[in-house]
């Protein structure tokens, strides 16, 4: 069978998006980013007479901000997504609808965590402001993935923003932070189940077609933060606290929606669609194999590092 054009896949599946779009509206619950954001915190900075930031004014670790900073600069692209979405999905019927509303409650994660670092003075907001203005000035460039190839990217993506400011908000050991991050994390799941649905009905309308998009996604995964100034350095950071690394990706992320899409078990694939699932099954496999020797290399050093602050203590 021949692969369907992007015009005939919009056209067969937008009673699918529209469907998931009025769940989505029926779902989603209204919610106001200035009602979790600490105002009587705040001081003025050194334009109006107040303070410059330092580090002792911030109740966050190291590690903590550097996730937070991580998090905000992928939220703040959001000009870029918008423009790469919409030139997937289009501006009629349902695609375009799903668009605008996807970028509206978008907008307002970046608002809340900005506002929140700010006014807790969380993070240095020079560098902060710079390191917005360089990764927006990069923007974000899928290279005209097609149709399905965005549909998987964004459902990986989505449940992996959620995954991600979860975590970072368990990590912060900050009870304010982890509220925040927590509304933040459901709305992004929201948009997973969206994008995930997509998939699923794509499955069914061109398994083939569907299954190679998902396995091109899969073995070129990046999040959409990989051009944030000091991203390697900083996703190591998180990945060796355990906020983010290759085992959550590949248990949390990667495993369950190639599951909840029944992968494994799909029928009527031709000969690209079955090599592209041999191809999907190897890379999972190495996913595994990997995140397997991360965390154990992880542990290692753990134990070096508290064997040698053990003897340390012992010589005082």
């Amino acid at each position: 069978m021949a692969d369907l054009d992007t015009s005939q896949l919009l056209a067969a599946l937008e009673p699918v998006a529209e469907d998931n779009l009025n769940r989505h509206l029926e779902v989603a619950q209204e919610w106001m980013p200035h009602e979790y954001v600490p105002w009587s915190l705040g001081s003025d900075f050194k334009e109006l007479g107040g303070d410059p930031w330092s580090v002792d004014q911030s109740q966050l670790s190291q590690i903590a901000r550097t996730a937070l900073e991580v998090n905000l600069l992928t939220e703040d692209n959001l000009p870029s997504y918008h423009r790469e979405i919409e030139r997937a999905f289009g501006r009629e019927s349902a695609w375009g609808a799903w668009v605008n509303r996807w970028t509206a409650e978008e907008g307002r994660h970046a608002f809340c965590i900005r506002d929140y670092l700010l006014v807790t003075r969380g993070v240095d907001p020079v560098e902060l402001e710079r390191a917005r203005m360089e990764t927006m000035q990069t923007g974000f460039d899928s290279g005209d993935k097609p149709l399905l190839n965005v549909c998987a990217y964004v459902s990986f993506q989505e449940l992996a923003t959620r995954v991600s400011h979860r975590n970072t908000g368990k990590f912060t050991d900050e009870p304010i932070a982890e509220k925040l991050l927590t509304r933040v994390a459901k709305d992004e799941n929201l948009h997973m189940i969206f994008y995930r649905n997509i998939v699923q009905a794509a499955l069914d309308l061109a398994p083939s077609q569907t299954m190679r998009a998902i396995t091109e996604e899969v073995v070129s995964f990046q999040m959409p933060g990989a051009i944030i100034p000091g991203f390697g350095r900083k996703a190591v950071q998180m990945a060796m606290a355990g906020i983010y690394d290759l085992r959550i990706h590949h248990d949390d992320i990667v495993a369950p929606l190639l599951r909840q899409w029944g992968v494994w078990e799909l029928e009527g694939l031709d000969a690209d669609g079955e090599a592209a699932r041999d191809e999907l099954a190897a890379a999972v496999a190495a996913l595994d194999t990997e995140a397997t020797r991360f965390v154990e290399k992880r542990e290692e050093r753990a134990a070096k590092l508290a064997a040698r602050q053990g003897a340390a203590a012992a010589g005082h």
